[in-house]
């Protein structure tokens, strides 16, 4: 078993939700080769350095997301994509300590195919940030505004792409001039849609 990351047995001690769940989730983890990380302020399960799988809780489930879960067979049917937007993660939900139990022999075996994926340097092919489109109301404020298009381009590719779907996700054309107003600060800051 892989050594316990102090920073996750505190943040797991605070759970409000989902906490026997995440530790079971955990204890499974660290008997893989993987090692535990807290990166998005959840336990992160790495090798080499790259992301393999994260333990997470939502309102109604606990996950288990694999960073490269569209690579993995899923011969159970298990995996789920996170949202409609999601390109290469799936989770696999659980919602009591039964389940996991139940099912570690599957999640055991879904992890050693993604700890291989790894290994193997296999890649996701992800959808370039010129097949998205750019709406209307941004593409204005970026022709008219030269410091703001500066602070757009100097943002990474996953935090424009974020603007892009919030901002052209809104059916009607004031909705989405809103957002583009609205988050203009924090474009100008370099902070993306989510960033705190």
């Amino acid at each position: 078993m892989n050594a316990p990351n102090p920073e996750v047995d505190e943040r797991l001690s605070r759970a409000a939700q989902w906490r026997e769940e995440q530790l079971r989730l955990r204890e499974i983890c660290l008997d893989t080769p993987l090692l535990e990380e807290v990166k998005w302020r959840q336990p992160c399960y790495t090798l080499g350095g790259k992301n393999v799988v994260i333990v997470s809780a939502f309102k109604g489930h606990a996950c288990l997301a694999f960073f490269k879960g569209v690579l993995l067979k899923d011969e159970h049917g298990l995996l789920h994509q996170a949202g409609e937007h999601t390109q290469s993660g799936r989770q696999m939900r659980f919602t009591s300590v039964e389940q996991i139990e139940d099912l570690e022999p599957i999640v055991r075996a879904y992890l050693a195919e993604a700890i291989e994926i790894e290994r193997a340097g296999r890649t996701v092919e992800l959808k370039k940030m010129r097949e998205y489109a750019v709406p209307a109301e941004l593409q204005e404020q970026l022709d008219a505004d030269a410091a703001f298009r500066a602070a757009f381009e100097a943002l990474t590719p996953g935090r424009q792409r974020g603007y892009f779907l919030h901002i052209g996700g809104a059916k009607q054309t004031a909705t989405r001039s809103a957002r583009v107003e609205k988050h203009r600060p924090r474009i100008l800051a370099g902070k993306g849609i989510h960033d705190r």
